[in-house]
């Protein structure tokens, strides 16, 4: 029988674990491309041999999304299996309607076709949007968790932009093994709050072997999601991070509703800077779609060292790359605490841009008078740097989770802001997770009859 000639559109994530769980193993499928987007620099390399399989001796090329209907037609591709998050629902069905006017059937992997069961019990924290709060919910839960003395893994959705064999199974438990392994930005953004605070955090390209790396590390896998994916564990606990200040987006973009839908507990997040009108119409559409979720209502208040440094300055505001880029947010956490204290100005850096920074303005016109930390590569570091250096601003206020000047060199004084999960009332994430502590319980004393 042939093979289903299958392209698979992503952006170095979700769409390597579709193929990795679903594609690499079985015969009726012939996987002859991955496309890349969202990600520079993915495109025009090769999913190796030594991660692809036998079935792909020589790998599996990655081509430019914007090539899908020549991709379809040249090689014959009979079905096109869209593989990356945080995009509307618009989004998602141009490129089916691209795929389906070229002939081939546009499929979209559901959960049980690709999540992977754990021996250990699995928090997942996902979101409907990229910038919804994922990052400090995670460091919320794995603090509650060492708390009670648990060992914990966190297990961060894929970044794997750089040697994908090197990257197969990447583990960090020191700020130190991040540059080792020559860690992005993005990466970084991810990976460092964790560790300082004492977590050790798994992540790379073959989830089925990081998860047993993980459990063997940890009573406890605290899945740390990416975009607004879907886990690529089966959660014991599915908790969702909602955003009031996209009211909207939580039904409108892929798979964020899904999550929604899916969710055990859903976080509303930043009431303290949301509006209270869009708050209540977030819980309804909560309800609406998901009527026996708990649900908790949190902050995330911005803090910083020096905050004075910012009053009445001409002030630089970086922010975190993803989240004002294709997560649509117009502002974020630095621009909250420039403008909480006192800023004269936010000074545009878009006419100072050089190289792959003024290409990311280009390919993302609606940011605004903000610089998004981007640093994907060596290069785009420099660029982000040169940048910097360009912008005539009295202070530099970087929103990103990391210290940004051990990376690249500010001469202006610098505002790192801090920003921590803060749930309001009850239930709280205790709360939440008290089903998995008492099953860990009950494990425990089974073990040991």
């Amino acid at each position: 029988m042939d093979r289903i000639r299958t392209l698979i559109l992503g952006a170095a994530g979700r769409d390597f674990h579709n193929f990795n769980v679903v594609y690499r193993d079985d015969t009726r499928y012939d996987v002859v491309g991955f496309t890349a987007a969202q990600i520079p620099n993915i495109a025009g390399r090769r999913y190796p041999p030594a991660l692809a399989g036998p079935l792909y001796p020589q790998g599996v090329p990655i081509f430019p999304e914007e090539e899908l209907a020549a991709l379809v037609e040249r090689l014959d591709v009979r079905q096109v299996v869209f593989s990356y998050s945080d995009v509307s629902y618009p989004y998602v069905m141009h490129r089916a309607a691209i795929a389906q006017a070229a002939g081939a059937d546009f499929v979209l992997l559901g959960p049980r076709a690709t999540m992977l069961e754990s021996r250990r019990p699995v928090i997942a924290v996902c979101a409907v949007r990229t910038g919804a709060g994922k990052s400090q919910t995670t460091r919320r839960l794995a603090s509650l968790l060492r708390d009670r003395g648990l060992r914990v893994a966190v297990v961060r959705h894929p970044m794997p932009y750089g040697d994908l064999i090197a990257q197969r199974v990447q583990r960090f438990a020191t700020l130190e093994d991040m540059k080792r392994q020559h860690c992005t930005i993005e990466e970084m953004e991810e990976y460092e709050p964790h560790i300082v605070a004492g977590s050790v955090v798994y992540a790379g390209v073959d989830y089925a072997d990081i998860l047993d790396k993980a459990e063997a590390d940890a009573d406890v896998i605290l899945w740390d999601g990416g975009n607004n994916d879907l886990p690529f564990y089966r959660p014991t606990l599915h908790i969702v991070v909602a955003d009031p200040l996209r009211l909207g987006n939580e039904l409108a973009y892929h798979p964020g509703e899904a999550n929604l839908r899916m969710a055990d507990v859903v976080i509303i997040n930043k009431i303290d800077t949301a509006d209270l009108a869009a708050t209540e119409q977030l819980r309804d559409h909560i309800r609406a779609a998901n009527a026996e979720a708990l649900i908790v209502e949190a902050a995330s208040p911005v803090m910083a060292e020096r905050p004075d440094m910012v009053t009445g300055r001409a002030v630089l505001v970086v922010e975190d790359g993803p989240t004002v880029t294709h997560g649509e947010m117009r502002f974020g956490a630095g621009t909250v605490l420039a403008k909480k204290f006192g800023a004269r100005e936010l000074v545009d850096p878009r006419p100072f841009a050089v190289g792959s920074m003024a290409d990311t303005y280009r390919t993302y016109p609606e940011i605004g008078p903000i610089l998004p930390a981007m640093g994907y590569g060596e290069e785009q570091v420099r660029d982000l740097e040169a940048t910097i250096e360009r912008v005539p601003c009295d202070v530099v206020v970087v929103g990103t989770p990391i210290d940004l000047s051990r990376l690249v060199q500010i001469r202006q004084p610098v505002v790192r802001v801090r920003y921590e999960l803060q749930e309001i009332g009850r239930p709280n994430l205790a709360d939440a997770i008290q089903g998995v502590l008492e099953q860990l319980t009950r494990q425990r004393a089974l073990a040991a009859s």
